[in-house]
């Protein structure tokens, strides 16, 4: 993972950190890479290959900010309905990443994980993500999750199933309770997101997340992923830094919680 920022960059995301409030876990719908390609008379794999420069500039970004997590949708399960050479092409970018930047980001104390059906994932890559794990699998500076052949609808079903396997077990329907599906899903050891950040300036969540994000803050922007940037992301910081988090709750409401030094977000877990 080179190094892409200088000393005035980091300057720009401390100001950013100075007040505080930064998202614990931030996702991102990397979107555009193929239009960006269009738009330069460039054939789609340049969209590709230029969007993995964006994530290492936008990595080393969230590790300045003291992000705890990211998680990154890399590879959909539509995705796969693409034409095959793109397919094979997105997978081989894959490996090369995970070659190239594993060894960096061990030694920048990142810990790398995935989510979703990895089951499908041609062999080379399973096992370049196995090796990736193995490797950083101790690190604590930050998660770096990626979601490949990941869909939410997906993700839901699954849970579902092993659920439903715990009530021929003798589950009572009535212990089915919001933390035992959270249990149950590919998320299980991550918080789920208090920021979204979609590039390319679509106006959906794209089958992506869908339980996490429930209470997440949205920002959209028409930026394409291979345009967007740590000022990007710090733009999306500082709108989220100046938003009003209720989780149901009315402004009073959360006045009074701060003042008695209660956590709002573990009361907004029984609220609607």
């Amino acid at each position: 993972m080179a190094k892409t920022l200088n000393a005035a960059k980091i300057s720009e995301i401390e100001k950013v950190k100075a007040n505080g409030n930064i998202p614990k876990h931030i996702a991102i719908i990397m979107d555009g890479n193929g239009r960006w390609a269009k738009r330069k008379g460039l054939p789609r794999v340049a969209g590709h290959q230029r969007g993995i420069e964006t994530v290492r500039e936008i990595v080393e970004a969230c590790i300045s900010l003291g992000v705890d997590y990211l998680t990154l949708y890399t590879f959909s399960t539509e995705n796969w309905k693409r034409p095959k050479d793109e397919v094979s092409t997105l997978m081989r970018l894959i490996v090369k990443s995970l070659r190239d930047e594993t060894d960096e980001l061990h030694a920048n104390n990142i810990r790398l994980t995935t989510i979703g059906d990895i089951s499908k994932l041609p062999d080379i890559v399973r096992e370049e993500l196995n090796d990736a794990f193995e490797k950083t699998r101790n690190n604590t500076k930050m998660v770096l999750n990626l979601a490949l052949s990941y869909s939410g609808r997906w993700e839901i079903t699954e849970a579902v199933k092993n659920i439903a396997e715990l009530v021929k077990k003798g589950l009572d329907t009535s212990d089915i309770t919001e933390e035992l599906i959270s249990n149950n899903l590919t998320t299980k050891n991550i918080p789920d997101p208090d920021l979204l950040i979609r590039s390319g300036g679509e106006l959906r969540v794209s089958n992506f997340l869908l339980w996490q994000i429930a209470y997440s803050e949205i920002f959209v922007t028409n930026i394409l992923w291979p345009e967007f940037n740590y000022s990007t992301l710090l733009d999306a910081v500082n709108d989220f830094q100046n938003r009003e988090r209720r989780f149901g709750l009315v402004s009073e409401q959360l006045k009074n919680y701060s003042k008695q030094g209660k956590n709002e977000s573990k009361y907004s877990k029984q609220v609607v």
